[in-house]
């Protein structure tokens, strides 16, 4: 995904000087493959309760397997749920944020303007879903890793376009002729006289 083109080919900045609000580009979570052997845990205990109750063997009581089944959809079904929608990355105009965290949060955040390389992980199974996990380090912090990010390829255009946007943006306002406002003094004197 690329930047609007202006006329020189360049992309699109605001005016020197003017203010840059940070808009969202992305949020994204982790690719749901994970959540697949969730998916069979739960088809396959909701069709052992369907079929054991009522027919429960002689040593268990009927209790047992309604208990027995909501501790194993809570263990192997809700739980990997909740781990999966507790990690979000977020990609705006100026920054990267990772969060994640169930009962308390971890965050960490890179922004464009800094400046950071860009690693692109692919095994067998990533490469079949278009997933992959990217790794953006700057040199100076400990990296950012994006575990199994879902097309993978887009969102690795998408933080290269942002990195140099920023970067163009940066450098330009850092060169930007200085404005000195000044109370005007008194005019000067006219000729001739």
């Amino acid at each position: 995904m690329t930047q609007p083109i202006s006329f020189a080919g360049r992309p699109l900045t605001p005016a020197p000087g003017a203010p840059t609000p940070e808009l969202k580009v992305a949020r994204l979570r982790g690719h749901a493959r994970r959540l697949f052997w969730s998916a069979l845990v739960l088809i396959a205990v909701a069709g052992a309760v369907g079929y054991f109750y009522g027919n429960v063997p002689a040593p268990f009581e009927e209790w047992m397997l309604p208990t027995a089944a909501a501790a194993l959809v809570l263990l192997l079904v809700v739980l990997p749920f909740l781990v999966w929608f507790s990690r979000t990355y977020t990609i705006t105009t100026r920054r990267v944020i990772a969060r994640s965290g169930l009962l308390t949060t971890h965050r960490n955040e890179l922004a464009h303007a800094r400046g950071y390389t860009i690693r692109e992980r692919r095994g067998p199974l990533q490469r079949l879903w278009g997933a992959g996990t990217l790794i953006l380090s700057n040199g100076v912090d400990a990296p950012l890793v994006m575990k199994n990010v879902p097309a993978v390829s887009l969102v690795h255009e998408v933080l290269a376009d942002q990195v140099e946007v920023s970067q163009i943006l940066a450098h330009r306002d850092s060169h930007a002729i200085p404005t000195v406002t000044q109370a005007p003094g008194p005019p000067p004197p006219l000729p001739g006289r």
